[in-house]
């Protein structure tokens, strides 16, 4: 039920229909903050509760009490003249409702940003899962540069129609604050920033199926109930000993504020629970990211094994069980430190290219304000021993930013950043493990005896290991990039052929490379790569792979048309569909090479090194949505090798 069907209800309503009473339990009130629909009594209660302050609270609750007990023209009108006292009420110069965001000082008529607690506050008890949390994908969903680089060129390029399709998913809370879309990280809400956090998940009432992101968080503060899967919770004996925990469920006394309960949300151990974010149809009806389509049909979900097996258990890409661990430290005490403990470092291919003061998120990083840490030159040293010891020497004297000038505010910054690099670094590893345990290369295998003058044919078998989904998944188009580097070194240690080599910005040698377009880097004809396009179909009929959905040859300003019939008859929209390189669960591919003999001009023991790269975006693309030279070198700086090996070839004179 959208904004328009719930305003028309309360039109009728006000007309003396008793429309609203053939509507049932699912509220017509559709009011909401940030775009979400309320479709239960309950989520429109707290979603109404989302935009008013404390002392209205009790008002609102007596109207809902009314709409529980079946009285629902009652409780409409409850709620048109509680409305209406309330705009008289601000228009008598009633104050509005305030929220700061970031410490900048930013104020507006939002809703009460106490009603969506941070990771930070959470993290006072949950203090593991805060910290593996922190540099995960979730918690960057916010922060991450080149989505917003992105997400703006979508705008631009469907000139601002898609709305808050992109934010709400990734900055959802945002969205439902009645955040700006646009608004830069700065100046939004701390809880706006962590992206995909505790509450996104955990205060989430109901079970949804696709819907392209847009759930409903149900607001509340931190003192209010929280979602879980309800497996062996013992949050009623910490709440009946609150002073030996050292805890409270309302403002007053001492102690962690705690919520004051869970609720059992069954869909959150279920694959079911991450398909509403992770299965996105875009523009036009064509998928950007299908991993539940995978998923519906793969090995794995015939054998029962779920996401969270995979990427929240003790082996990063195995469903090899789950670690055991405390769900929470209280007042210094491990609470029910049997429990299943689920790893919510969500691990996958994915990485930052955030300023390391920025991300990962840090409590002590928090302290400082975004655009100060934006004027941090972490890659010059500032605040290293060294660096620090040859500005109070006066060997060099650079010029720093205001906030910047003293020099123990750089040693205080820098100790935050090598922390946070530290957690990059460790989030690196358990990249490599997933990837890994993800694949499997067999090779090389030589066709034929090796010889001088004579060309060398081989090949590698690539297998995807994983029963879940496609090797490599995510979202489809420019992004995520996998491809093969194999090199052949001659007896004198000479690179003498290569394929999967990069340009000079690190982009694959394909047809999308500027120096490929430019004549000064050769096309690699026997380039390897999993990478899935969209095909566009241009002008005179043929069709071009492109990195977006979008056709730029027949368009200089595109204008996106709709399919004249159901994109479901023909598979994908008019004009536009995918080229899938991708490996299916368990699925292979042969690799098959062939090095010229011309190459192979002496005897001796040759050297053919294999590896596997992995990266986010490709450059040509970030270039395409105006990234900067820093985001750039980021995200070429974590380029992931994997599966590296070489081979010793003995050919003969």
């Amino acid at each position: 039920m959208g904004r328009f069907s719930g305003l028309w209800t309360l039109i009728c309503a006000l007309a003396g229909i008793s429309l609203i009473l053939a509507s049932g339990p699912r509220s017509a009130i559709a009011q909401s903050s940030g775009g979400a629909v309320a479709r239960e009594p309950g989520a429109g209660k707290a979603n109404a509760l989302a935009g008013v302050g404390a002392a209205e609270a009790p008002a609102q609750e007596a109207v809902f009490a009314q709409a529980k007990e079946g009285d629902a023209i009652s409780a409409l009108e409850a709620l048109i003249k509680g409305v209406g006292n309330k705009s008289s009420a601000n228009r008598s110069g009633a104050k509005p409702i305030v929220t700061k965001a970031g410490g900048s000082g930013v104020t507006g008529t939002l809703a009460d940003e106490s009603l969506y607690p941070t990771a930070a506050q959470c993290g006072e008890c949950h203090q593991q899962i805060y910290d593996e949390w922190s540099s995960s994908q979730h918690a960057y969903a916010s922060i991450s540069p080149m989505f917003h680089k992105f997400e703006q060129k979508f705008q631009t390029l469907t000139q601002g129609t898609v709305g808050t399709f992109c934010v709400r998913c990734h900055q959802q809370v945002g969205t439902q604050l009645g955040e700006a879309r646009d608004a830069p990280l700065w100046e939004r809400s701390q809880i706006s920033r962590e992206g995909v956090s505790c509450i996104t998940c955990h205060r989430v009432q109901e079970q949804y199926g696709k819907v392209n992101g847009e759930r409903r968080i149900e607001p509340g503060r931190i003192y209010d109930p929280v979602y879980g899967s309800g497996e062996k919770s013992v949050i009623k004996d910490v709440l009946a000993n609150k002073d030996t925990y050292s805890v409270k469920t309302d403002p007053k006394g001492r102690g962690n504020d705690i919520h004051k309960g869970m609720i059992t949300n069954d869909q959150m151990t279920k694959s079911e629970f991450c398909v509403s974010c992770h299965q996105v149809a875009v523009n036009l009806g064509i998928k950007l990211e299908i991993v539940w389509d995978q998923y519906r049909d793969s090995p794995a979900r015939k054998a029962g094994v779920t996401c969270q097996d995979c990427h929240m258990g003790k082996v990063p890409g195995k469903p090899e069980g789950y670690a055991i661990g405390p769900s929470a430290v209280v007042g210094g005490k491990p609470i029910n430190p049997g429990r299943k403990h689920a790893n919510h470092r969500f691990i996958g291919p994915g990485y930052s290219i955030a300023h390391p003061g920025i991300f990962p998120h840090n409590r002590k990083a928090q302290a400082i304000k975004i655009e100060d840490w934006l004027q941090f030159d972490w890659r010059a040293g500032w605040g290293a021993t060294k660096f620090e010891d040859k500005v109070a020497a006066g060997k060099f004297k650079p010029s720093f930013p205001k906030r910047w000038a003293n020099a123990l505010d750089r040693e205080d910054a820098r100790a935050i950043i090598d922390e946070n690099i530290a957690k990059l670094d460790e989030r690196d590893r358990f990249r490599k493990l997933v990837m890994e345990k993800s694949s499997k290369v067999d090779g090389p295998n030589i066709e034929g005896t090796p010889g001088v003058g004579r060309d060398l044919a081989f090949s590698y078998t690539i297998k995807n290991t994983n029963s879940g989904h496609n090797l490599p998944s995510g979202s489809l188009g420019a992004q995520p990039q996998l491809w093969v580097n194999v090199a052949l070194v001659d007896p004198d240690g000479r690179n003498i052929w290569e394929t999967g080599y990069v340009d000079s910005n690190g982009d694959i040698a394909d047809l999308h490379s500027l120096d490929v377009a430019a004549g000064t880097v050769k096309t690699d004809q026997q380039l390897v790569h999993f990478q899935t396009k969209f095909l566009t179909t241009n002008l005179k009929g043929t069709d071009r792979e492109m990195y977006l959905p979008v056709n730029f040859d027949i368009d200089p300003l595109p204008h996106l048309r709709p399919p004249g019939i159901p994109t479901t008859v023909l598979n994908h929209p008019p004009l536009v569909r995918m080229e899938n390189h991708s490996l299916p669960p368990l699925g292979e591919k042969v690799a098959r090479y062939q090095v010229p003999g011309g190459l192979i001009s002496k005897p001796g023991k040759y050297q053919l090194l294999f590896r596997m790269r992995s990266r986010a975006e490709p450059i040509y693309f970030m270039r395409f949505v105006s990234a900067t030279k820093e985001m750039e070198r980021s995200m070429n700086d974590r380029i992931m090798n994997f599966h590296s090996f070489a081979a010793t070839i003995d050919v003969k004179g």
